[in-house]
């Protein structure tokens, strides 16, 4: 099976479009959405209309599941929770009803799909450095060959072991069958590793062979979107620019 896996879209019309087209010129199998379709962004509605037609598997997101009731987000700061605000007034039947079913976890034999860190998954903790990627190694054994998680929107791969973990430093690599791996798929539509292209990865289960992918979009077009409506912060939109 070759997967197109992408996530943190966060209602970036422009930077999905981006992204499908490319994966569509690679020729996928499946798509898989790692989730937080929407949150920061202009456009929710057109993004989970998009998502929850494409994909084969759409995990839940902290921001979907902030914006489906399904969480407490009183803690945020407070232009995210305004704009989650926004959004769960702004989101169709239709749309809140897909994201307020949305599963936690998905899998397909040995590749498994979830948010953030795959020991507890509604706590939806970051996974980004060894140290995280470490708190894998009591969950070994339930772990699948090779995991794949969004969350914190930095491109990080991990090999764990038995009893220690490795940072694999390159953007391609073939996996080995004496580890299990943590892959961060970066993001579609809020990239925070300094480059404002937007991210999706590929991964050929039969090879057990992985890439991160980057694609150019029109950053311009999409911050326009959020400085043209007053209820979302100007700052989401000038991020953007910088990959933060």
């Amino acid at each position: 099976m070759r997967y197109g896996i992408f996530s943190d879209t966060h209602a970036n019309h422009d930077a999905l479009e981006a992204v499908l087209r490319a994966l569509d010129r690679e020729k996928v199998d499946a798509l898989v959405c790692l989730g937080d379709t929407v949150g920061y962004g202009a456009q929710p509605n057109e993004c989970c209309d998009i998502v929850k037609r494409v994909t084969r598997y759409t995990i839940l997101g902290n921001h979907d599941a902030a914006v489906a009731g399904r969480m407490d987000y009183s803690y945020y700061y407070d232009a995210a929770r305004e704009a989650l605000d926004w959004h769960a007034g702004q989101l169709t039947q239709d749309n809140m009803a897909w994201l307020r079913k949305l599963n936690y976890f998905e899998k397909d034999g040995m590749t498994h799909f979830c948010h953030g860190s795959p020991v507890d998954l509604e706590e939806f903790e970051y996974i980004f450095s060894v140290e995280q990627a470490q708190t894998c190694i009591p969950i070994w054994e339930s772990l699948g060959q090779i995991t794949f998680i969004g969350h914190s929107h930095l491109c990080k791969s991990f090999a764990v072991g038995r009893d220690r973990v490795y940072e694999v430093v390159t953007k391609s690599f073939e996996v080995h069958p004496e580890f299990r791996y943590i892959v961060s798929v970066g993001s579609v539509g809020q990239p925070r590793d300094h480059d404002p292209r937007a991210s999706y990865t590929l991964y050929d289960s039969a090879r057990g062979v992985f890439e991160f992918k980057r694609v150019e979009y029109d950053v311009n077009a999409a911050a326009r979107k959020i400085f043209g409506d007053q209820r979302l912060s100007d700052s989401f939109g000038a991020r953007l620019f910088a990959g933060v």
